[in-house]
C-alpha cells in the first residue's frame, strides 16, 4: 500500500518564505502552463525532466520541497520521483495552484518573475534614467557621441539588436563599459529585449559611479519595434573581446557590493559551508562560458552574472539558500552579488584565489541518477533498417527532445512526444510492435524506457547516442511539425523574443511589467531592498 504524501498549505509556504527558511516550491507543469499562472517564488521543473535536473538544482537531499500543479495529475507522481531520487522532505501543495489562489495567494504570469519584478522595483525606487526609442534613434542618426550596449546573452543579441549596438552581457558591463566608452562625455545606452536587463545594467553602471552619462533604452527592443524602427539581425559586435578594462572597475564593484551587504568568503569558509549539512550552498562562477571552460574552480558551476540575476529561479530554486560567487577580476562577482543581496539572498563573494586554483577545465557535468531497469540500445544503422523494412506499425520512433529542436530537424517519421505527457501522447500514435526512443543525445530517452514499456507492453529500445548519432551517421532528416503527439507546451513563447511577435503581445507584456511592483506589494514575501 502506497503511503500518502504529506501536504503543506499556502500559509506553510508563506511562513517559510517570510522566515527566509530554505524551501523549494516546484511547479512540475510544462513551461507554457507554468508561465500562465504561478506563485512568485515557484520554480519550473517539468515532471518529465526531474531526473535530469533535480540533483544539480536542488543539491541537498533533505531540502524542504513543495510540489504543485494545477490539477493535471502531475504533482503526485513527480513528488514520488523526487522521493525515489533520495529527497526526504517532499510534500504536495494543498489544493495545488487553485488552493494557493483560494487561500489568498498572489499569482504571477510569465517566466523569471522574481527578477523582473525586482527590476521594476529598482526603477520605481531609484528612478533609473532612460531614453525612449525615438530619442535613441535620433542620437544614432545624428552620429552623436553615444554607444549602445546590449545586456542580453549573445545569441539573443544576434537574433535582433539595435543598429550599432554592441553585445556586452549584463555582468560584463562594469568590467567593459569604460573601455568601450573611454571619453567620459560619451553617452552609454543599455538595452535588452524588454525592461529588466536594461534597468539592472544601467543601474549597475550608475551604482558603480562611472563618469559617463548612462540611460536605459526604455522598453528595449520591444519599444524600438513599437516605435516603428528597424532592428539589425545577425550582428556580431562583441564588447567582451577587448582585454582592456578600467583600473577602477574592481574598486567600484567592491564598493557597491559592500554597500549592498555582500559577505566575503575564503577557502576556509568554503570548507565550513561544505560541513554545514543543514544549508544549501550554490557555488557559481559568473564569468562567460568560454572562460569557464578554459579553467574554473572545482565544484563551481557556470552561471554568467547577467543571466544569473535574470534567472535566479532557474539557477537557484531553493529560496533561502546560500550563494557563493567567484570570478578572476573582482568585478563581475561583486556586481552580481550586489544585486542578489538586494533580492534577499544570502550571498558571498569568494576572495583570495590564486591562478593555480582555477585548475578544472571543460564544462561542468551534472550528477545524474541511473535509469530504472535494464535498457536495450539500438544503433542508427539498425533503426534505419527497421524503418526501411516496414510495414507501417512495426516500428514507431518517439522523439523526446524539445519541440523547438524537433521542428528544426528529426528522424523521418518520428513523433514529437513530451515525456511529461507520455501517456496521453500514446493515444495519438498508432500502436506499434516496437518503439524506439530518442532525443538529442538519448540522455532523457533512457529515463522514459521503463515507463513506455509499462504503458505499451511492447519492446522498447533507446537509440544509442540519440538523434545526434543519427545525424553523424549521415542519415536523412525531416523538419517541421510533421507528427506532434504532444502539444508544444514545453516552452513559453516570450513576447519579447523572435522577430514576429504581434504588437498587441509586445504592448501587453510591457503593461504587465508595469504592474509588477503592485503585485509585489500584494504578495508581501519578497524581502527585496534597493540600495
Amino acid at each position: 500500500m502506497t503511503t500518502p504524501l504529506p501536504t503543506k498549505t499556502y500559509l506553510d509556504v508563506r511562513q517559510a518564505l517570510l522566515a527566509k527558511a530554505e524551501i523549494a516550491l516546484i511547479d512540475v507543469r510544462e513551461e507554457d502552463p507554468f508561465a500562465q499562472a504561478h506563485p512568485l517564488f515557484a520554480s519550473n521543473m517539468a515532471a518529465g525532466r526531474i531526473e535530469l535536473e533535480a540533483w544539480s538544482r536542488i543539491p541537498r537531499r533533505d531540502t524542504a520541497i513543495v510540489v504543485l500543479d494545477n490539477g493535471e495529475g502531475l504533482a503526485e507522481p513527480a513528488a514520488r520521483t523526487l522521493q525515489a531520487l533520495g529527497y526526504t522532505d517532499v510534500a504536495l501543495l494543498e489544493g495545488g495552484l487553485q488552493g494557493w489562489v483560494d487561500a489568498g495567494g498572489e499569482i504571477f504570469k510569465d517566466v523569471n518573475v522574481p527578477s523582473k519584478a525586482f527590476g521594476e522595483l529598482v526603477e520605481a525606487q531609484r528612478h533609473t534614467p532612460s531614453l525612449s526609442a525615438e530619442e535613441v534613434k535620433a542620437l544614432i542618426d545624428q552620429q552623436a557621441d553615444v554607444v549602445v550596449l546590449d545586456a542580453r546573452r549573445f545569441d539573443e543579441y544576434q537574433t535582433m539588436s539595435i543598429p550599432s549596438g554592441i553585445s556586452v552581457p549584463g555582468a560584463e558591463l562594469v568590467l567593459r563599459a569604460q573601455a568601450l566608452a573611454p571619453n567620459p562625455s560619451t553617452r552609454i545606452i543599455v538595452n535588452c529585449a524588454g525592461r529588466t536587463r536594461s534597468i539592472i545594467g544601467t543601474q549597475s553602471l550608475v551604482n558603480a559611479g562611472i563618469p559617463n552619462p548612462v540611460s536605459a533604452l526604455r522598453n528595449g527592443t520591444i519599444g524600438w519595434k513599437l516605435a516603428g524602427q528597424t532592428l539589425d539581425h545577425g550582428a556580431a559586435r562583441q564588447g567582451r573581446t577587448t582585454e582592456k578594462t578600467s583600473p577602477d572597475a574592481a574598486r567600484q564593484a567592491r564598493a557597491v557590493a559592500d554597500r549592498a551587504g555582500v559577505q566575503r568568503a575564503d577557502a576556509s569558509d568554503l570548507a565550513r559551508f561544505d560541513a554545514d549539512t543543514a544549508r544549501t550552498t550554490y557555488r557559481l562562477d559568473v564569468r562567460t562560458a568560454e572562460e569557464f571552460a578554459t579553467g574554473h574552480l572545482p565544484s563551481f558551476r557556470n552561471a554568467p552574472g547577467g543571466q544569473l540575476v535574470q534567472e535566479t529561479d532557474v539557477t537557484a530554486p531553493v529560496r533561502g539558500a546560500r550563494i557563493v560567487l567567484a570570478d578572476t577580476d573582482g568585478v563581475r562577482a561583486n556586481m552580481t552579488a550586489s544585486w542578489l543581496a538586494q533580492m534577499a539572498w544570502d550571498v558571498w563573494v569568494l576572495d583570495g584565489t590564486q591562478p593555480a586554483d582555477w585548475s578544472a577545465s571543460g564544462p561542468a557535468t551534472d550528477p545524474l541518477p541511473e535509469p530504472q531497469g535494464p535498457i536495450a540500445h539500438t544503433t542508427p544503422a539498425q533503426l534505419a533498417a527497421w524503418l526501411q523494412a516496414g510495414p507501417d506499425g512495426t516500428t514507431a520512433v518517439l522523439d523526446l527532445t524539445t519541440s523547438v529542436n524537433y521542428v528544426k530537424r528529426h528522424i523521418p517519421g518520428a513523433w514529437y512526444v513530451s515525456r511529461t505527457g507520455l501517456a496521453p501522447a500514446l493515444a495519438n500514435i498508432p500502436a506499434a510492435h516496437r518503439y524506439v526512443l530518442t532525443c538529442g543525445s538519448s540522455l532523457l530517452a533512457r529515463y522514459a524506457a521503463a515507463d513506455l514499456a509499462r504503458l505499451t507492453g511492447a519492446e522498447v529500445w533507446v537509440l544509442e547516442g540519440g538523434t545526434a548519432a543519427w545525424i553523424a551517421a549521415g542519415l536523412p532528416l525531416e523538419e517541421g511539425e510533421t507528427r506532434l503527439a504532444s502539444p508544444r507546451t514545453d516552452r513559453y513563447r516570450r513576447p519579447y523574443e523572435g522577430i514576429d511577435s504581434p504588437r498587441e503581445a509586445m504592448q501587453g507584456y510591457l503593461d504587465w511589467e508595469f504592474g509588477l511592483v503592485d503585485q509585489l506589494g500584494r504578495d508581501g514575501t519578497h524581502g527585496f531592498r534597493v540600495i
